[in-house]
């Protein structure tokens, strides 16, 4: 009959009672003049390396490392299941190879325990890939049991509390940031390869501008100034443009002072290029392939199942603009000739706006009711307002509208860019119509920047720019249904007795 050993197999919280037995263990291996936190151990394969060299490896003698998940005995035998980062192996301990007092010693340990082992790679009778234990050691002792193996870690505010539980045992949520790395890989070598310069540029910001979001605050003390956490890379990029680094791009966190919800997080990660004489046109060859060659990094394929639906991130992608796409749902926005009018046609289309909203607004609300939700293929949604585009140029034959388009996949806004506007003249314009907007209580329009106006005073090139939020890119591409599933540690209220961020 099997005999657990210990019999507690965790919840994610240890009673006060295990804790203490687990403490009290670590103390006797360190009275026997075992250290439970120990040193460096020289591991020569991993368990990968195990179960897919077998044939080659076996009868040799190796050196493993990782956590105890679980432990079994059988007489004076003993089964033992040993996880890194390539997976598990089984050890198999034997009373007759270890001796009594070490294979005694080896039931001493715990799941969750870190323990290396040496023995020779073997197969048992039922023809699972083993390690025969000739020595163990404890590497690191565990003071609080892991979550039982077959719920796992059920409760989300645990999972994402508690990341380290939810890596450890659960596999498809590794995978799914191991994903994550060949995304963000992908993104570099794509931009790489069409010569662009990765940079870096400040986190703290003296203004906060270049997208219509709420910064969070701090202070200085040595230069006793207030300063932004940035809320877009924007603005800095342009600048080097303008220097003369015409294809420049950087994957860096910016924070914006919002809510949260399953597609919006306050600390988050964005791709931000430029390149020189070129255009959103150019831009719309670019995003594709940046899409489609991080599908094939993350899934070997363009196609992607989202929620049911297949998803084709292979260009060429479709393009539709607003205005008609509205016009084809009976709503002819340009006909709108004020704000008011504006506001009677959306309410005609069962659309609820403010009662103040502005013909941009209103736009870009009957947009985000009656046309995203239906967009599930990678669409290209063009003719935004100007209003709403402070950093693009307008169109010349209407300049209501702006050279932007948003992608737009399976309903979630992914990308945004821009034909730049480069008129120094227009650009402080629309500075300071936002500022009027921040007068009237808009804490998210955007703040002038004298710097930047000064920089486009001495001449930026014609240039094409795009932002892609990288978080969404993975939750597409690896079928997460909230922003916090691909972000290690997402942001949570202080749990009780915890200070800081978790």
């Amino acid at each position: 009959m099997d005999e657990q050993v210990p019999p507690e197999a965790g919840s994610a919280h240890a009673d006060p009672g295990v804790f203490e037995a687990r403490r009290a263990k670590a103390a006797r291996w360190r009275a026997r003049g075992v250290e439970p936190y120990g040193g460096r151990y020289e591991r020569t394969h991993t368990t990968a390396d195990v179960r897919d060299r077998f044939a080659e490896l076996e009868g040799q003698t190796v050196r493993v490392a990782g956590r105890l998940v679980s432990l079994r005995r059988q007489g004076r035998v003993a089964f033992a299941d040993l996880q890194d980062g390539g997976g598990r192996l089984q050890l198999f301990a034997r009373a007759d190879v270890l001796g009594p007092e070490p294979f005694e010693q080896f039931l001493e340990l715990e799941p969750g325990d870190v323990v290396g082992a040496g023995g020779e790679v073997m197969r048992t009778r039922a023809g699972e890939v083993s390690v025969l234990v000739r020595d163990a050691v404890l590497l690191g002792k565990s003071l609080r049991p892991l979550p039982d193996k077959w719920h796992g870690v059920r409760d989300t505010e645990v999972r994402y509390r508690q990341r380290y539980l939810d890596l450890l045992v659960h596999p498809e949520v590794r995978e799914t940031f191991v994903r994550r790395s060949a995304i963000v890989s992908s993104l570099r070598r794509t931009l790489d390869a069409r010569g662009y310069l990765e940079v870096e540029t400040p986190v703290l910001h003296a203004v906060a501008s270049g997208a219509a979001a709420r910064p969070f605050r701090t202070h200085h003390h040595a230069l006793g100034m207030e300063l932004h956490l940035r809320i877009a890379l924007e603005l800095h990029l342009k600048r080097l443009v303008v220097g003369g680094l015409e294809r420049v791009y950087e994957i860096g966190r910016v924070f914006r002072n919002e809510g949260v919800s399953t597609r919006h997080n306050p600390e988050f990660t964005m791709l931000e290029c430029y390149q020189a004489f070129a255009d959103y046109e150019d831009i719309m060859l670019l995003t594709e392939a940046l899409a489609a060659d991080a599908a094939i990094a993350a899934t070997g394929d363009t196609r992607v199942r989202r929620d049911g639906e297949t998803v084709e991130f292979k260009p060429p992608w479709r393009r539709l603009s607003m205005v008609e796409a509205l016009r084809a749902e009976g709503i002819d926005v340009l006909a709108a000739e004020d704000d008011a009018q504006a506001r009677r046609l959306a309410r005609a289309a069962d659309v609820e706006v403010a009662e103040r909203a502005t013909w941009s607004e209103v736009v870009d609300r009957l947009v985000e009711e009656r046309i995203m939700p239906e967009l599930i293929q990678p669409t290209f949604l063009t003719d935004h307002p100007v209003a709403l585009s402070p950093l693009a140029r307008a169109r010349p034959d209407d300049p209501r509208i702006a050279y932007r388009f948003e992608v737009v996949v399976a309903g979630m806004e992914l990308a945004n860019a821009f034909s730049e506007l480069a008129d120094p003249q227009e650009q402080r314009r629309r500075f300071e119509q936002q500022a009027m907007e921040r007068a009237r209580g808009n804490e998210e329009a955007l703040a002038a920047d004298e710097d930047f106006l000064r920089a486009l005073e001495y001449g930026m090139p014609p240039t094409g720019g795009l932002g892609i939020g990288v978080d969404r890119l993975v939750m597409l591409l690896t079928g997460a249904g909230s922003i916090r599933e691909v972000l290690l540690f997402p942001h949570l209220r202080p749990e009780a007795g915890f200070g800081g961020r978790s």
